[in-house]
C-alpha cells in the first residue's frame, strides 16, 4: 500500500510583493519631485491687508442676479455689453458672489459672449490661512 503524501499548502506571496510595492514607492518619492521648492530668499506678496474691494472694471454679480458696473446697476446684459468700448468688449471680469447659483453664472457668461464678448474672466476668492 502507498501512502498518500499530503500536499503543503502554497503560501501565497503577499508579503514579498508588499515590500516590493514598498521599495517603490520609497524609491519613486526619492528619485522624483512634485514640484521645485521656492527659493528661500524669495518673499512673497502679502494680501492680507488689501480691502476686499471689487476691481473698477469688473462687473459685480449678486447672489439675486443683479448686475453692477462701477457702481450703477446694470439691468440687461446686452445693453451693459453695448455700452462697453470696443477694446473693454474683448475681455470682462465677472466677481460673482459665493452664494450665486451656476446655474445663473453659466447662462450670464453664455448671454455675454452671445453679446459679443470675447474672453469672460472670472475673479475668486483665494484664501491662504
Amino acid at each position: 500500500m502507498r501512502r498518500l503524501e499530503k500536499a503543503k499548502p502554497q503560501r501565497e506571496p503577499t508579503i514579498a510583493l508588499i515590500n516590493i510595492v514598498f521599495l517603490m514607492l520609497v524609491f519613486f518619492m526619492v528619485a522624483g519631485t512634485l514640484s521645485q521648492p521656492l527659493d528661500p530668499a524669495l518673499k512673497l506678496v502679502r494680501t492680507d491687508e488689501l480691502e476686499g474691494k471689487a476691481p473698477p472694471n469688473a462687473l459685480v454679480v449678486y447672489p439675486d442676479g443683479r448686475l453692477t458696473y462701477e457702481g450703477s446697476d446694470q439691468t440687461d446684459v446686452s445693453a451693459f455689453v453695448e455700452s462697453l468700448s470696443e477694446e473693454d468688449r474683448a475681455t470682462v471680469r465677472l466677481l460673482p458672489d459665493r452664494e450665486l447659483p451656476a446655474r445663473t453664472l453659466v447662462t450670464l457668461t453664455r448671454d455675454l459672449r452671445a453679446a459679443g464678448v470675447k474672453q469672460v474672466m472670472l475673479a475668486t476668492e483665494r484664501s491662504l490661512q
